[in-house]
């Protein structure tokens, strides 16, 4: 799954539907993912907030960080960036239902936790989370990708400052167009090139999305 906070905005709402049988507690854990100098993404460690204001944070926030969520019911949370945002950001927001404990801050008395434990530990209990991949955008976007077409390949330039999508991309037989490729879907982070290998007989297509602007593109191999 994937979000994305664009320019002129500060917060996201994120809804969570808990479809089992009995309550869940959920947390939500925040973790910004730096790139190395090989490109390999590296998830921070959660950030712990300092004395300074929350303006000044520069990182991502959820409020609230913990949530109870009833059988077959709904809660929400609204993801906030605190900060400047002069480049663009990535962050791996996870929600993952657990136990309650003392440790966290559920509002839930001693006597509370162990009847909900002792009520889990009567049946068996698959407790699974999921998780979002946030793109922050910075407070001024450009977008600038560059496309080059070459006799065996089909290059992808992102020569802006804000992540941008290839969607619905496929390849079909060009005299069979109903034999096609399963339909994929690429990010192309600022800086870096995303590069197709043309097939023969074959009309390689993707909808090149730029934000909100969409157009598509298509090529063979000569």
């Amino acid at each position: 799954m994937f979000g994305f906070l664009d320019e002129g905005k500060s917060a996201v709402l994120k809804r969570i539907y808990n479809s089992g049988t009995s309550t869940a507690f959920v947390k939500v854990v925040v973790q910004e993912i730096i790139y190395d100098a090989q490109g390999q993404p590296v998830e921070q460690p959660p950030k712990t907030l300092s004395d300074a204001p929350l303006a000044e944070q520069n990182t991502l926030l959820a409020s609230p960080a913990r949530m109870i969520i009833p059988a077959n019911g709904m809660q929400s949370t609204r993801l906030l960036f605190m900060g400047g945002r002069d480049h663009e950001r990535y962050y791996r927001v996870r929600f993952i239902p657990v136990l309650p404990s003392s440790a966290d801050t559920f509002d839930q008395s001693a006597d509370d936790q162990q009847t909900y434990s002792k009520d889990l530990a009567a049946q068996v209990t698959l407790l699974t989370g999921f998780g979002t991949l946030m793109f922050v955008r910075p407070d001024t976007v450009k977008f600038d990708t560059k496309l080059k077409d070459e006799k065996d390949t089909y290059t992808v330039h992102n020569a802006g400052n804000s992540v941008i999508a290839l969607d619905f991309v496929k390849s079909c037989h060009v005299d069979k167009t109903s034999e096609c490729s399963t339909i994929a879907q690429h990010y192309v982070l600022p800086g870096k090139t995303h590069t197709f290998n043309k097939e023969p007989n074959k009309l390689h297509s993707f909808v090149l999305q730029e934000g909100k602007a969409e157009r598509k593109v298509s090529f063979t191999r000569a």
